[in-house]
């Protein structure tokens, strides 16, 4: 464990797998209008595709720290990393619905053994100063997202079909598994071994709830930003699907920012702010009558969305910091269930009433995020024996 912040090798290699992740998991949102074009799908069977990723996230939220216990945090890593790239190609060959969701599910689950191994990785090895290697990590994903809409309208656009992205993601993992060999991934502190029979704490769960609460935001823009953006807005679908790179921008931006904020402030209370900021530029995105007013709203809800996830995970893992891997797996636990659901339910929403007011799910999310993060710092730190 560090006592200063440094970037070594190991630092790196986890925010490049990081952005990696986060490539493969953004392209599934701007490549669902073609996707569904292609199979001729509807909101929900669109869905079905992220739900089926979510799933399989869940699973490994379930059991990724006892694999990671048995089989050891570096084999967990790379099997996760490589696994994903598999599903993603295996995705490109899909041409029947059935086919393309287990494809998505593969990507889910063994994509995130590398996402819980990450955070929990850095957090022991960087100690107190976990913050500020969580919101780096976050601004590399964030980066890495960012191309994502761009590679896949890119894809379309001359011809190599939005396939592309998805590839080129997986010849980038075979690439940092070259690079960075021999790389050794940190061994989990013998105190968190000591300790794996200790609940987690109540104010834990609270923040496990926001992270659900977070995510479900940010994927219900991620995933049907780009059909919100052509079917209210009245974008052309490759526009409407290119224009989603503002908010994956801003997530850069609002990272970037949140990653200095974190040498200063505490990230409990730079929570506090985040979710504001969403709270101004959401509406604007939302309820706008114009497409600028749209775009400035998507900027604004993303730059505060960007800070929602790496914040509450920080939090999250500094209130028990002897049980990294137990905290990351379940608060990838949450995310999965996050994705797993929100996009689905405003999918349902959207088939009866409009993507439109389906969008008002999200709207209820950011309150009762607020509520909870206004009130868990008054919970109890420590779990009872």
């Amino acid at each position: 464990m560090t006592t200063t912040f440094v970037r070594d090798r190991f630092t790196w290699l986890a925010y490049f797998m990081l952005a990696y992740f986060s490539f493969m998991q953004s392209s599934l949102g701007p490549l669902t209008p073609f996707l569904r074009a292609e199979l001729n799908l509807n909101y929900t069977e669109t869905a079905l595709h992220l739900s089926a990723f979510a799933f399989g996230m869940i699973i490994a939220g379930l059991t990724a720290d006892r694999i990671a216990s048995r089989w050891g945090r570096s084999a967990v890593f790379w099997g996760g990393a490589l696994g994903m790239g598999v599903g993603g190609v295996l995705l490109t060959l899909a041409h029947h619905v059935v086919l393309s969701i287990a494809s998505a599910c593969l990507m889910g689950f063994l994509g995130a053994y590398l996402l819980v191994m990450i955070p929990a990785c850095l957090a022991d090895h960087h100690g107190s100063k976990r913050a500020i290697a969580l919101t780096e990590s976050n601004v590399a994903a964030s980066i890495s997202a960012t191309l994502a809409p761009l590679l896949v309208g890119f894809g379309e656009t001359v011809g190599l079909t939005w396939r592309f992205a998805l590839l080129l993601g997986a010849g980038v993992c075979l690439l940092l598994a070259v690079i960075f060999r021999g790389t050794p991934v940190p061994a989990t502190q013998q105190a968190a071994q000591t300790s794996i029979n200790r609940p987690l704490p109540r104010r834990f769960w609270a923040y496990w709830l926001v992270v659900v609460l977070a995510v479900s935001l940010e994927w219900c823009m991620v995933f049907w930003g780009a059909d919100f953006l052509q079917n209210s807005v009245g974008l052309e679908k490759v526009t409407a699907s290119t224009l989603m790179s503002v908010f994956f921008v801003a997530m850069v931006i609002g990272r970037a920012i949140g990653s200095r904020l974190t040498r200063s402030f505490e990230s409990s209370k730079l929570l506090i702010f985040a979710i504001a900021v969403v709270g101004v530029g959401f509406p604007l995105f939302w309820l706008g009558r114009s497409p600028g007013v749209n775009i400035v709203g998507l900027f604004i809800a993303g730059l505060g969305i960007a800070n929602l996830y790496p914040l509450t995970l920080s939090v999250a893992t500094s209130i028990d910091p002897e049980q990294a891997n137990r905290a990351s797996a379940r608060i990838l636990l949450a995310g999965g269930l996050a994705i797993l659901i929100a996009p689905q339910v405003l999918a349902s929403f959207a088939d009866s009433s409009g993507i439109y007011n389906a969008f008002g799910v999200a709207a209820v999310l950011l309150v009762v995020a607020a509520i909870i993060v206004l009130t868990a710092r008054s919970l109890p730190v420590m779990a009872k024996a």
